[in-house]
């Protein structure tokens, strides 16, 4: 990675790395190949058993006429990713004839390729283990046999996609008899069911990216040069001269390559008649080894080096969010700024570092895909989308909801906001610039608590509605009875859960807020004051929560635990705010 936060600063902390891991959303992304073309009828039918599928969103449906195949693009949470995917197999497979089909696109099955892709929070070696368990439940379940590619392969030979699908559909006879060529889960004879759904290569892959860099030149060759520059595969070397030469061979025959400067890159030169520019247009096959801003920034020196520069960026497609994250931290880092800054900022420094504006508007919601989830699920009535006003009155109503939890989890949050501004301001201190980095890492702490404190303003919310509506479960027979009594007390014990998780991540505030009063901006002392106080405040409205819940519980062992540790929590924010008082105090009385 290319930013790293020093842990150990936080090593008193034993929350902060989980809290990081838990803001982060599992998202996957699945991208089937149908082979049906022509008939939307049949598309239509074989996407909407994707979109039953709660917590999934449909991002794109693209039908290609000659190849006769669909390429659909869906993504979520990993389990119904799965569900969906085993979902639309199974209707491509009752609709779709492979004994009809033809097309200029290699096949070999109704359902031809079915790739899982990590976008957040999940790694390719789990979606390959995905894969698996997936192929082989489409095999038990739909008798459809199924290959296993790319990271998801068994063997070394088949991470090649084009060796499962060798011969495609007209050679399923042959390999499906045949020792070594078999499916790696539902092999059989080509039985009449299996002629007509054919097979399945299910796989994990990296995401990709398709990206264009735009030149202030309209030169193709010179694009295609600059493209040879940098792509992996790079370009022939020749004897003579270096354009017009006869490339080099070795001993088998073989063009000798002067590979490119970047990893997991494809690229070529070409000229775009709409924008009047030519451009170098790349795919990132693994931003993991190659992520964008490195991409951008190798073509900007190999584009200078030709006496050309990269006016801008333009993204084909949807990307992960991490993708401006990292651009975005890594141009403030250059710059030897706090990278601790809300997250929609840190995507505007990317946005304008790579020109991503350049050829037409760049909006976020519309391009990002976890701001495509995001916006697809969101509530009509979350509490931190309200103004301050709307919150305020919000709470005053005579609804008993948002109460006490939902404010002390806000008060955690501006409590660590206030450290935060002092972290920020500190590490722009004309005279610091030397401790840049320091205080960036403070503030990055203080912008990962605050997005759990965030959330937990709602949670606090929605804790207090599943105890209403365990509340308003039928209570006419025993069984009944028994339900809603069990219910009540699920969701009373869920009640206490929250506002502890409140105080567990409000108490990290305080280390923030002392560390901003000690060596912090001494103009902003005082703030870092007022941030202890409403961390403290966050500390013990949440302990009061956690106890008039906890105290409804009849597991009083769970109970005990539960005001026990509330306890312990706000003895530990007493005595630090008293600390940090004292320190803020001592600053402003100098």
């Amino acid at each position: 990675m290319l930013y790293l936060i020093d842990f150990h600063i936080f090593a008193e902390n034993s929350h902060y790395s989980e809290n990081i891991s838990n803001n982060m959303k599992r998202i996957i992304e699945c991208v089937p190949n149908f082979s049906e073309g022509h008939d939307m009828d049949v598309i239509r039918q074989i996407t909407d058993e994707i979109e039953k599928v709660k917590g999934v969103k449909l991002l794109d449906v693209d039908p290609g006429e000659a190849t006769n195949r669909t390429v659909v693009t869906f993504v979520g949470d990993p389990e119904n990713v799965v569900e969906a995917a085993f979902q639309s197999v199974r209707k491509a497979g009752e609709l779709i004839d492979m004994r009809q089909h033809h097309g200029a696109h290699p096949r070999m099955g109704a359902t031809d390729v079915l790739p899982l892709i990590p976008v957040s929070g999940i790694t390719l070696e789990e979606c390959a283990e995905l894969a698996r368990t997936l192929a082989k439940r489409i095999a038990d379940e739909l008798a459809i046999p199924c290959y296993c590619y790319e990271a998801a392969a068994l063997t070394e030979e088949r991470k090649n996609l084009a060796v499962c699908r060798e011969g495609e559909y007209e050679a399923l006879a042959d390999k499906l008899s045949t020792p070594g060529k078999q499916p790696d889960f539902g092999a059989c004879k080509l039985d009449e069911k299996v002629a007509r759904t054919g097979c399945t290569a299910v796989g994990a892959r990296d995401f990709l990216i398709a990206v264009n860099f735009n030149l202030n030149t309209t030169s193709t060759r010179r694009a295609n040069a600059i493209a040879f520059d940098v792509r992996e595969k790079g370009r022939p070397v020749r004897e003579g001269h270096p354009i017009t030469g006869k490339p080099k061979k070795d001993a088998e025959g073989n063009v000798i390559m002067q590979p490119g400067t970047l990893k997991s890159t494809k690229a070529i030169g070409w000229f775009i008649d709409e924008y009047r520019i030519a451009q170098v247009s790349m795919n990132i096959t693994n931003i993991n080894v190659t992520p964008l801003h490195v991409a951008f920034d190798e073509v900007c020196r190999c584009a200078q080096n030709r006496g050309i520069r990269v006016t801008g960026t333009e993204i084909v497609g949807l990307i992960p969010k991490r993708t401006l994250i990292e651009a975005g931290k890594y141009f403030l880092e250059k710059q030897c700024r706090s990278t601790g800054i809300p997250e929609e900022d840190i995507i505007e420094i990317a946005i304008h570092s790579m020109g991503l504006d350049d050829l037409k508007p760049f909006n976020p919601r519309e391009k990002v895909i976890e701001y495509l989830l995001e916006d697809a699920e969101k509530s009509a009535h979350q509490l931190i989308d309200l103004t301050v006003k709307e919150f305020a009155d919000e709470t005053s109503r005579e609804s008993p909801a948002p109460g006490g939890g939902t404010i002390a989890a806000y008060m955690g949050a501006l409590g660590t906001a206030l450290g935060t501004m002092v972290a920020n301001l500190s590490a722009h201190k004309a005279g610091w610039d030397e401790r840049w980095k320091e205080f960036s890492q403070w503030a990055d702490k203080g912008q990962a608590l605050m997005t759990e404190l965030l959330q937990l303003v709602d949670e606090d919310t929605k804790a207090f509605n599943r105890i209403m509506n365990a509340f308003g479960l039928p209570k006419k027979t025993e069984e009944e009875k028994q339900l809603r009594s069990s219910a009540i007390q699920e969701a009373t014990r869920y009640a206490a859960e929250v506002p502890l998780k409140t105080m567990r991540t409000s108490i990290q505030a305080f280390s923030i807020c002392k560390a901003m009063a000690e060596n912090g901006n001494p103009n902003s002392v005082s703030d870092a004051g007022v941030g202890a106080l409403a961390a403290r405040a966050a500390v013990l409205g949440a302990g009061l929560n956690v106890k008039i819940n906890a105290s409804s519980l009849k597991d009083k062992e769970v109970s005990a635990l539960f005001i026990q540790e509330a306890n312990q929590l706000i003895e530990q924010a007493n005595a630090a705010e008293a600390e940090i008082l004292r320190i803020t105090e001592s600053k402003i009385t100098l």
